[in-house]
């Protein structure tokens, strides 16, 4: 992979990315997915955010590589710290982390997202967690995706402002990817079902506190709900 050749996964997130827009991309990485959108005339500029050091001076090294110093600012900072209000930026991309940490990351300072009109979400693991923070935000999904690359499963959620309400086994599985529930959607909670099924079992045999019974209700709701999307 590099700013030329994107991974599927990154390549998928970027197929998001509207023409024209301004895009921040928090933990960047090797700043690969901005030098992409703007080698590719799909971003006017780009914002490239880094809190660990060596992914940091890895994105400045990269963007100078690739000369987009003009089109491409690589920062230093936690999170969305990353956005100035004078940037304008419309579009931001997070990719490669956890549903829960994305969310913290959007609520830690949820006013640099005042001239955003659009957000791409890669969750790793956990995107219910993004469908609840977007609820409580009013942030509505457009689109979402699931995909399958080097044996590993990816969800893209897109987001833009406004209202919606989403049903128990729309916040855990993806309202478009249950109507979809492609190969990799089935594959994805196939697993997760197996892995509930064996905690289960451990909890049949343990002495049930309070907290452990509701964790085996959770659990077997969530089964509940995933045999019925993979049945219809």
């Amino acid at each position: 992979m590099n700013a030329q050749r994107l991974s599927e996964r990154l390549t998928r997130v970027a197929s998001f990315v509207e023409k024209g827009s301004i895009v921040a991309d928090i933990g960047s990485d090797h700043a690969y997915l901005p030098c992409y959108l703007v080698h590719q005339q799909i971003a006017e500029k780009a914002i490239a955010g880094e809190v660990a050091k060596g992914p940091y001076e890895s994105a400045r090294n990269q963007v100078h590589a690739e000369q987009l110093q003009e089109q491409i600012t690589v920062r230093f900072a936690n999170g969305l710290q990353a956005i100035e209000k004078e940037d304008s930026v419309d579009t931001v991309t997070i990719a490669g982390m956890g549903g829960p940490l994305i969310a913290s990351i959007l609520d830690q300072d949820i006013d640099r997202l005042i001239t955003v009109d659009r957000l791409i979400l890669q969750p790793n693991i956990h995107a219910k967690a993004i469908r609840e923070w977007a609820i409580l935000n009013e942030w509505k999904l457009i689109a979402e995706e699931i995909l399958q690359e080097d044996d590993k499963i990816y969800e893209i959620l897109v987001l833009e402002r406004g209202k919606m309400s989403l049903t128990a086994a729309q916040l855990l599985l993806g309202p478009f990817l249950m109507e979809d529930r492609n190969d990799a959607f089935c594959k994805k909670w196939e697993k997760e079902s197996a892995e509930w099924e064996r905690i289960l079992e451990a909890i049949r045999v343990a002495e049930l506190s309070k907290d452990v019974q509701m964790k085996k209700d959770e659990i077997e709701e969530k089964l509940k709900i995933v045999k019925e999307a993979l049945s219809t």
